[in-house]
């Protein structure tokens, strides 16, 4: 009897000490995988963390490289206007000094929006085309509403909207940009050199198309087809658009002679 006894006592400090054994192995083995689970945990962490910082840092680098394109087709255009001052006497354009004087003019008539380099190009740029360079600066400045925002955007309409500060819509943009001879991407509107000669642009095309200002300016205003649909409505082409710069590049030309 004290033999089974003896025998049981044994079995039963055997059994206690397997099971404490198989718990202290069962504890090891979840320690380990919540090692392993967190390991897993922390690495999948650290791989999103890179790649968010991989789309940051490509996102930098895409703009960096779009920034650095427009800056070189700034610099293209800025380069354009710095010809030599005999050579446009020469071919019956203004002369540099020309050119600065009514940048000047346009500046203070302006209130200070419209930029001296910006008011250069444009004398430049618009008699080489033979054309009236305060009839462009009118027409910025409806375009703006009085603001020449480079920045400006137009509102909302079924066509979309318009953007810079000579308010070009993305439909019509680019293939105009193809006809200056110019690169284009949508941020490009927002350089005033680069809006104002597609604005010279544009205005030369439609007038060589036309024949006369009302009929060019009534196309920059509402587009080719929105010019027909007017001439069917009015019989003319003579919007107020078209009348009202056409007056006041009249009148500013006859301030700036005066001036």
């Amino acid at each position: 009897m004290r033999n089974k006894k003896f025998v049981l006592a044994i079995s039963s400090l055997i059994l206690l000490i397997t099971t404490i054994m198989i718990s202290n192995e069962f504890s090891k083995m979840s320690s380990e995988y919540a090692l392993v689970t967190s390991e897993k945990k922390l690495n999948q962490n650290i791989n999103k963390a890179m790649e968010h910082q991989l789309t940051i840092l490509t996102s930098t680098r895409d703009e960096e490289r779009a920034q650095f394109e427009e800056a070189l087709e700034v610099e293209r255009l800025k380069t354009y206007l710095e010809q030599n001052e005999t050579e446009d006497q020469q071919a019956g354009f203004l002369s540099w000094s020309e050119a600065n004087e009514l940048a000047e003019y346009l500046y203070e008539d302006s209130n200070g929006r419209f930029e001296k380099d910006w008011g250069r190009f444009l004398a430049l740029e618009s008699i080489k085309k033979d054309m009236d360079p305060f009839l462009v600066y009118e027409l910025l400045r409806v375009e703006t509403g009085g603001t020449f925002s480079p920045t400006a955007v137009g509102p909302q309409t079924r066509y979309g909207r318009a953007y810079g500060i000579a308010q070009f819509m993305r439909n019509t943009s680019p293939w105009i940009a193809e006809m200056a001879g110019l690169p284009y991407n949508h941020d490009m509107l927002f350089d005033p050199l680069y809006s104002i000669e597609l604005a010279i642009t544009y205005l030369d095309f439609l007038y060589k198309q036309y024949g006369d200002w009302d009929h060019a300016l009534t196309a920059y205003h509402r587009g080719i087809g929105g010019l027909q649909n007017y001439i069917a409505r009015n019989g003319h082409a003579k919007s107020w658009y078209a009348v009202e710069i056409q007056e006041n590049a009249k009148e500013s030309q006859l301030v700036a002679v005066n001036h």
